[in-house]
């Protein structure tokens, strides 16, 4: 974000082809089992190794096959291919016993594959990846106390190639193995043929109206749907506010900004504009200090903005990613800061700040909050270093608000062109980031509140409804159409509070009591 205002080139990107790059490698995961065990060898799934040559006690959404190549071990495997409407789940029903551990492992190949389970009576849990070659994916839970069976399941990603599924493995105490599926510990007499003979699955089995199950993001205490707000530590020319007068509709205060360190590389520093004391007839740290606590009383979250238009901080090595974190921690420590913002448009290294976001992390608990606030072309595609970070720090990320504003025209996650300033362009933006791998909890929209407060983009309150109905529940849409509902987007930002109410408190009048009442 700018700190004066119109300082920032407009870019127009036609129709670029926004691609996808491998991010991930094999997940570390307990030893699997030989292809084919079954509940009495210790794995609870019962073919899951898809060792019959069919798709036996699995229930498939779109298209499914079994096939002889690719395979992870053994003779089959499983491959199934997602639409623009549906992620390719096949699902098990297993039975477990209540108050007991489980470990669930796969392995997996392909753009974005998701392992994970449902009613496990205490948090579900999932976890993904992206390899071009087999990679085990593992993740552990515990049955509630009335459990007796679990759903464990493995899909792809909405409009991404096919993916490749092998030896699917639930170990921990068996339970009685569900009367309605049939018993196939017995390999077959013959060689079942290559194509798979049709499937006994219901008609009932809908495509997915929503993203399938996938485990929480850490929330920081911040609520379901949350707006954002930048507060100004400068006077451009919007209202100069007091920490204490940013207007009650914000759910997460953003402080700009942190600067860059000169005698300690990577690291920040943080000063309040003495200049902006003058202006409000006398403002002191002690003040500020005082206001970030009163907002913690209000229920409200308060983090370090780090970087904006002019920022140059730098973490581009282990040394750096260090000294981030510690003067970060510094600073959250002194003055009461809930975590940090990073919004860095001169260049982000996504290793090493990923590196020092998580040492911070681990430093600050539970409670942290991390928001980032990328130009749109930094989360135009997963090649991109923003949106590799996003998905580097994934485990920690509150929320990701891409400004969209300042960029032209760009392709939505159809291919097709869409220009800024319009519920096309958000939507399809928004749709792009989570095909892209990350939650609709971690996704908000960020607009300008004002035309004085960009140099291009501005919509209306109206426009931000509009595309947050679109995205959670389908309605209100302009000609781009989701391909699926995303009920928990996180909400909405705007830059800024000062320029908010430069302009009568437009945008948290009515995008704030609209973000607050969605379900």
């Amino acid at each position: 974000m700018a700190r004066a205002a119109h300082r920032r080139r407009r870019r127009t990107i036609g129709a670029l082809t926004a691609g996808a790059t491998a991010l991930g490698a094999a997940l570390a995961g307990v030893a699997l089992l030989p292809a084919g065990a079954n509940a009495a060898d210790g794995n609870l799934v019962v073919n899951g190794g898809f060792e019959t040559g069919t798709k036996a006690n699995w229930t498939c959404s779109g298209t499914a096959n079994i096939v002889t190549s690719p395979v992870h071990s053994g003779s089959y495997a499983l491959t199934a291919t997602p639409s623009n409407s549906d992620t390719g789940q096949c699902e098990q029903k297993v039975s477990v016993q209540p108050n007991s551990s489980y470990t669930l492992s796969a392995w997996v190949q392909g753009a974005y594959v998701y392992l994970g389970t449902t009613g496990t009576g205490t948090t579900d849990v999932s976890t993904w990846t992206t390899s071009s070659s087999w990679s085990q994916l593992s993740t552990s839970f515990k049955t509630g106390p009335s459990t007796t069976s679990v759903t464990v399941w493995v899909h792809g990603w909405y409009g991404q190639a096919a993916f490749s599924a092998d030896d699917v493995t639930l170990t921990g105490p068996g339970g009685t193995p569900p009367t309605s599926q049939p018993p196939t510990s017995q390999p077959p007499t013959s060689k079942p043929p290559t194509t798979p003979p049709p499937t006994t699955q219901p008609p009932t089995s809908q495509p997915p109206t929503s993203q399938p199950p996938t485990s929480p993001p850490p929330s920081g205490g911040v609520p379901k749907h949350a707006v954002t707000g930048y507060w100004q530590n400068f006077d451009n020319g919007a209202t100069v506010q007091r920490l204490r007068d940013v207007q009650s509709a914000y759910d997460i205060i953003a402080v700009s900004f942190a600067d860059a360190d000169p005698s300690n590389r990577g690291g920040i520093t943080f000063t309040l504009d003495p200049a902006l004391g003058s202006k409000l007839g006398g403002y002191t740290d002690a003040d500020f200090r005082a206001d970030i606590a009163a907002k913690h009383a209000a229920g409200k979250k308060v983090v370090l903005s780090v970087g904006g238009q002019n920022g140059t901080i730098t973490v581009a090595d282990s040394t750096a990613a260090a000294n981030f974190a510690n003067s970060s921690w510094a600073l959250m420590q002194k003055y009461g800061f809930d975590g940090v913002d990073i919004d860095l448009e001169n260049g982000v290294n996504p290793t090493y700040m990923g590196q020092s976001l998580h040492s911070l992390a681990s430093k600050a608990g539970s409670g942290f909050v991390l928001t980032m606030a990328p130009e749109t072309i930094g989360m135009y595609s997963t090649s991109g270093a923003y949106f590799q970070l996003a998905l580097t720090v994934k485990d920690i990320l509150t929320v990701v608000n891409t400004q969209f504003y300042n960029s032209g025209s760009m392709n939505g996650c159809d291919g097709k062109v869409y220009s800024q300033g319009t519920v096309d362009f958000i939507t399809a933006q928004v749709c792009t980031h989570i095909q892209g791998g990350l939650a609709p909890s971690q996704v908000g929209i960020g607009v300008p509140a004002s035309t004085r407060a960009a140099g291009g983009g501005y919509v209306s309150p109206s426009v931000v409804n509009d595309a947050l109905d679109c995205l959670a529940t389908g309605s209100r849409c302009g000609s781009f159409v989701p391909p699926a509902k995303w009920p928990t987007i996180r909400g909405a930002m705007t830059w800024s509070t000062n320029w908010d109410a430069a302009n009568g408190n437009a945008f948290s009048n009515s995008v704030g009591s609209h973000v607050h009442a969605m379900p």
